[in-house]
């Protein structure tokens, strides 16, 4: 009877510690070493997901940016339009660290949060006042260092990547070199940068959907900083062959996070 009673036990005992860890999404093996360091999304990050951005701008719906700003690290093409110009001065720049481009002899210009048909009236003024028959000089943006997207999670090479301003999701994922094995294809979300005091806005990526279907309702055209990232499937999707049998959770549209819920009144 007492090893009838020690073999139930046991048995329990070890359900329960195949159970926990599949509760935890593998956590806690993770942990001890047992399974490789797993790529999560924070609790914060998944409750705060939405499934759609209204009024985001999508790989069809891509209409032009406004003004771009020039910042450290950018590259500027500085020409007099004459070619007999008395004119003399470096052509080309690359914003500085402190936000200045060199223009030798007429001094330093402060160019970082300028647009270049800004910075080009300056220079102009600059130089006019120094050359009077120095004729226009013209001012071209030749590369955006400036600007990045991030690339972060399963992927092949996940790293920073330049940003052109045409970019989708589908794109910074191709560029870093595609989804890995071990990759979430339910679980991509695309984290925009908002203030430390600002509302917050994670979107969903339906990854299968975009590559497969052409659908481009997740597709969303991307912003300067904004960051992809692609989790590690749960052990449920390893289960199941990385598929997913259950229906898509839809999401509530929000964006900042939640206040805490009063605990509800209880009538005496």
């Amino acid at each position: 009877m007492m090893r009838e009673r020690r073999r139930d036990i046991g048995g329990w005992v070890l359900l329960a510690g195949l159970f926990v860890p599949f509760q935890a999404g593998c956590s806690v093996l993770s942990g001890f070493g047992l399974l490789p360091e797993r790529q999560e999304l924070i609790p914060d990050a998944d409750r705060l997901r939405q499934s759609v951005g209204e009024g985001l701008p999508r790989e069809l719906d891509a209409p032009p940016l406004g003004e771009y700003v020039v910042g450290p690290g950018d590259g500027l093409l500085v020409l007099p339009v004459n070619l007999d110009s008395p004119a003399r001065l470096p052509s080309d720049q690359t914003v500085l660290p402190d936000g200045t481009i060199d223009l030798g002899q007429y001094g330093s210009l402060p160019a970082a949060g300028k647009t270049v048909n800004q910075i080009e009236a300056e220079v102009n003024q600059l130089v006019a006042a120094r050359v009077p028959g120095a004729g226009f000089i013209d001012v071209r943006l030749v590369n955006r260092e400036s600007k990045k997207i991030y690339v972060v999670g399963e992927v092949s090479a996940p790293g920073t990547f330049p940003y052109t301003g045409n970019e989708t999701v589908l794109d910074a994922v191709v560029a870093a070199g595609g989804l890995t094995e071990k990759a979430s294809r339910w679980d991509i979300i695309l984290s925009r940068p908002t203030p430390p005091d600002g509302c917050r806005l994670i979107l969903a990526v339906n990854y299968l959907d975009v590559l497969q279907l052409g659908d481009t309702t997740t597709n969303y055209r991307l912003l300067p900083g904004d960051r992809v990232y692609v989790p590690t499937r749960t052990l449920l999707e390893n289960l199941c062959g990385g598929k997913r049998f259950w229906k898509r959770e839809r999401r509530p549209q929000v964006s900042c996070p939640l206040p805490p819920q009063a605990p509800e009144e209880r009538s005496p």
